[in-house]
């Protein structure tokens, strides 16, 4: 597993703790920084900083274009993971769109439900076609 990967893994982890405990996320990053002997690589921070910044209009989108899913009704570890893959593709341009949706399906294959990879590379493609559009 390369470096950003790991990042990617541990930002979604540090997401779905933030919800979980209901503390922000940047309070959740401190926290597993105080509290563990878990690295929290810069490009981690990076994500977690960024979707924090951004969270609002993640959710807005993620909420406008899921077909027949509410984002209180996805899996957490699944908003998580959309967040982290929203955020890589809409508004961090150091990530290759592909590599972005790519990296959230295999994330979920690994987390989440058998149905998972496929919503959600299905929802970060459809993301993917409007990203001018959301962006002008």
């Amino acid at each position: 597993m390369n470096a950003r990967t790991k990042a990617r893994l541990r930002a979604v982890e540090v997401l779905f703790e933030a919800e979980a405990r209901d503390v922000p996320i940047i309070d959740a990053m401190e926290l597993r920084r105080r509290v563990t002997d878990q690295q929290i690589s810069a490009y981690t921070e990076s994500i977690l900083r960024g979707v924090d910044s951004k969270i609002a209009r993640i959710d807005e989108y993620l909420e406008t274009y899921s077909k027949g899913w509410s984002l209180e009704r996805m899996p957490a570890v699944d908003r998580s993971i959309l967040r982290v893959a929203t955020w890589e593709l809409l508004f961090n341009d150091d990530v290759p769109d592909k590599v972005a949706v790519k990296e959230a399906g295999d994330i979920a294959s690994e987390l989440s439900t058998d149905d998972s990879p496929e919503f959600i590379s299905g929802l970060l493609g459809r993301l993917l076609e409007l990203k001018p559009t959301l962006l002008a």
